[in-house]
């Protein structure tokens, strides 16, 4: 069940076609056309629909893959996964716990300690850098990058 955020038109007046499409409609976007594919910047990335804190960028690699990857989300609670037969095979599809929205698939060919790779569509995300967490109410997040030690992405 969605959130009360989940009105249809509301989430239509609120999100561009392509986050709609995304998350809404389970699409995907273009690979290394996308806006969070090469952000290497501090911040946490959070459900564009809900706003739900999902992935950390300290938790953000480069999979080569031309979407925004994370070998973990920040909480596990943050997402739930179901099975995807879409390309004939099985995916882990991966949505939003807070709002059911589509986010992407998790594969099991990841880094190390997970050995996951959330393979994400930058459409289903909003992208808060670290200098502006705090004013975003999204302070109780900044201790994670307290070491000052830039982003893995």
């Amino acid at each position: 069940m969605k959130t009360d955020h989940s009105d249809e038109a509301d989430l239509m007046s609120r999100l561009t076609p392509m986050q709609y499409e995304v998350t809404q409609r389970e699409g995907t976007e273009p690979a290394f056309a996308n806006e969070y594919w090469d952000e290497h910047r501090d911040g946490i990335y959070v459900d564009v629909v809900s706003g739900e804190v999902l992935f950390s960028s300290r938790d953000k690699y480069d999979s080569g893959t031309g979407w925004p990857s994370f070998s973990k989300p920040v909480r596990d609670e943050a997402v739930k996964t179901k099975t995807d037969f879409k390309l004939l095979l099985p995916r882990s599809e991966v949505r939003s716990t807070a709002s059911d929205s589509h986010l992407g698939h998790v594969f099991k060919d990841g880094p190390k300690p997970t050995g996951l790779r959330y393979c994400m569509n930058s459409a289903a995300l909003r992208f808060i850098p670290k200098e502006e967490m705090g004013a975003e109410g999204y302070g109780e997040y900044l201790g994670q990058f307290d070491d000052e030690a830039p982003g893995r992405s």
